[in-house]
């Protein structure tokens, strides 16, 4: 007897159908077939062993499990539950009258029991778009998809849910996620850590210029440098970022999110992603965990990718390997990173807010008295490393002087963050109806199309910004740089337009492309 169980792979941070076709005829044995790599290939040995344990028997003739469609490679322990249940009901040993109207995927244990799968998100999307009735899936990876209540979302825990399902003797909605113990757990858990402790603006003295340039930043989703010498800030203002960007949208969230469940590192709460990504990867990190990428066809999201709508935040940025700074280029440009395999070619998003910091010269302190005894060619050599198609791409370029000992011992009450980030909440709602429909959410992702649309500037601002141009020498990367930081600005303010001031204050945010590092 011939039977189908529809299940899906992940290409990217979309899935494509694989269907799995089990029959069993005479002969003996046990054949996969269908490109599968070793970890789909073990699973006949766990399969077997999980159905032995719950009182089934394997068949004594052959049985063929064919991975369709046979040209695409299959990965992972996902197949486990397709091919157990192919085997039940293509021995008759059950009565499975809904397996072809489900979406399934699950690794089994030894005793029957169903562990998570990474993919999820894309995996219901796919279940959604092809019409089925809905999905069966680990309990853990269930989760993730919370939020799609356009269809029916099971969240099994063993393989005698999954029967109890797909006899359709009794109703099974016990088992939609929604209503599972897990997501109630999930969800009081998710709200008692709502609350997360973020460096708040208040607490770091001083430093108002650069607060501000780092408010546009946040405001825009623009990269953004902060070079300074040891203590003076920097990465304090880089972690406080996080306390005053908005919550996601549902469609950054998702997107967000997808990439997570691909990676396999979605967790933490039910349904979508709320918060924002922060990653700080380590400098040493090599360009495929920055990137993304895996052998074959199986790559995963690097770091770039798992910061999508967030923060990626790299500190000592002069001392990274150059190999992995310029590496950047392309996602701080594209905001997608497009991985070439011999046997695939997979395309990530990267939309992502670039805090880099570093210090001014190699023992850290140019610019801070007699402290430094670096020499100028030491001094030229260090920040020679960020090259010229690097500094162009950050739009914010901010110096942190060391705080005077008279702020710093006497303090002072700041700006809280809750006040700027209902600022930066107020610009960032701006710009989410004026790219609604475009497919961008923020002033930093506009391309020269939608500059030209949204950016219109009167004779006043183009005579101001020749002659910002023709005075700072920018390139025509740069020209546009300070467009959008204009518009950030104008957004803070809540002006309709675009005016000379905010072009002017916009410039003040280039000094490493007009000045000699030795002025710094």
């Amino acid at each position: 007897m011939l039977v189908y169980i529809h299940g899906a792979k992940c290409v990217g941070i979309g899935a494509i159908n694989v269907t799995i076709e089990v029959e069993i005829t005479l002969g003996v044995g046990i054949h996969l077939v269908g490109l599968a790599d070793a970890a789909v290939k073990e699973s006949l040995l766990r399969t077997v062993t999980a159905l032995q344990a719950l009182g089934f028997r394997i068949p004594g003739k052959k049985i063929i499990i064919n991975l369709a469609p046979a040209d695409l490679h299959k990965q992972g322990s996902g197949y486990d539950l397709p091919i157990a249940l192919g085997i039940i009901a293509a021995s008759e040993q059950r009565p499975l009258p809904g397996l072809e109207k489900y979406l399934i995927m699950g690794e089994l244990g030894l005793d029957g029991s169903i562990r998570a799968v990474s993919g999820t998100l894309p995996m219901v999307e796919l279940a959604m778009e092809q019409g089925y009735r809905g999905c069966i899936l680990p309990e853990a990876s269930a989760l993730e998809a919370a939020d799609y209540t356009g269809t029916q979302v099971f969240g099994v825990q063993t393989l005698s849910d999954v029967l109890l399902i797909l006899e359709e003797r009794e109703d099974p909605s016990h088992l939609l996620i929604w209503n599972t113990a897990a997501y109630g757990r999930s969800l009081r858990l998710q709200q008692e850590g709502l609350q997360k402790s973020y460096m708040d603006f208040a607490d770091i003295i001083g430093q108002d210029g650069a607060k501000r340039g780092v408010e546009i930043a946040a405001a825009g989703q623009h990269n953004v440098l902060l070079l300074g010498s040891p203590g003076s800030g920097k990465s304090s203002l880089a972690k406080a970022i996080s306390g005053i960007l908005p919550p996601m949208s549902l469609e950054e969230s998702a997107l967000t999110s997808k990439v997570y469940s691909v990676a396999g590192r979605a967790g933490g709460g039910p349904g979508l992603m709320r918060t924002r990504p922060f990653r700080a990867p380590h400098i040493s990190a090599s360009k495929a965990a920055m990137l993304g990428g895996g052998s074959g066809e199986n790559i995963l999201p690097g770091e770039v990718s798992l910061a999508t709508n967030g923060v990626l935040f790299l500190d000592e940025f002069c001392e990274a390997p150059k190999s992995t700074l310029e590496a950047l280029r392309a996602p701080l440009e594209d905001r997608k990173v497009t991985i070439s395999r011999l046997k695939a070619k997979i395309e990530y998003p990267a939309s992502f807010m670039l805090v880099a910091a570093s210090n001014p010269c190699p023992c850290g302190y140019f610019g801070e008295g007699e402290r430094c005894n670096c020499s100028p060619s030491q001094r030229i050599g260090y920040l020679s490393k960020l090259s010229g198609p690097i500094m162009d791409r950050i739009d914010i370029q901010l110096i942190l002087r060391q705080v005077p000992t008279a702020a710093l011992v006497r303090g002072g009450k700041a700006e809280p963050s809750e006040v700027i980030a209902q600022r930066v909440l107020r610009a960032r709602e701006l710009q989410r109806q004026r790219f609604a429909g475009t497919g961008i959410f923020t002033n930093a992702e506009m391309d020269s199309k939608l500059l030209e649309r949204f950016c219109p500037l009167d004779d006043a601002c183009k005579d101001l910004l020749e002659n910002i141009i023709d005075r700072l020498g920018l390139s025509a990367r740069a020209y546009t740089r300070v467009i959008k930081i204009a518009r950030t600005i104008a957004d803070l303010a809540q002006a309709p337009d675009i005016q000379p001031a905010h072009l002017a204050e916009a410039a003040t945010y280039r000094f490493l492309d007009r000045r000699n590092l030795m002025d710094l």
